[in-house]
């Protein structure tokens, strides 16, 4: 692969990575503190920049187009390697996502003097963001990847 070829790859990747972190973050947040039952703006607004850094910093760390290739290598292109990709992303960011911020939730009440379950609730939220997640990478994956194709010469 030349030089350039390598270089837009790269910018895809840096592309896709910041539309589907901010995504997923904006969603998961939203989903964490509707189903605590104690969303405020704030809170989510709170939650939602630091889920937005947690994914970004996870997207520019993690190749995520070398492990969808592997994926598309051993199971061809079509459902199947989406609905495994699509897994492989949502085991690699949701739990991250998810563990901070019932972690930021789990401070807070302790520090309002307040008694939360850490790993009950954190359960809970994982089971609820895991497969949120999944949906909503299901959803705008391939939206996005259009998105960002879209004036890029063909392969």
């Amino acid at each position: 692969m030349n030089e350039e070829k390598a270089k837009q790859m790269k910018m895809i990747g840096r592309k896709m990575s910041l539309l589907m972190g901010v995504t997923l973050s904006f969603f998961l947040s939203l989903i964490g503190l509707l189903s605590s039952g104690k969303f405020n703006v704030m809170s989510w607004i709170i939650s939602f920049m630091v889920s937005t850094i947690i994914s970004l910093i996870i997207g520019f760390l993690v190749p995520m187009k070398k492990i969808n290739d592997s994926v598309e290598e051993k199971h061809g292109k079509g459902l199947k390697s989406k609905l495994i990709e699509a897994l492989f992303s949502d085991l690699i960011y949701t739990p991250f996502i998810t563990t901070a911020m019932i972690f930021m939730a789990y401070m807070q009440a302790k520090a309002h003097h307040g008694n939360m379950p850490f790993l009950p609730v954190w359960i809970k939220s994982l089971i609820i963001s895991m497969v949120a997640g999944y949906i909503l990478i299901m959803i705008f994956m391939p939206i996005f990847m259009k998105l960002v194709m879209k004036g890029q010469p063909p392969k």
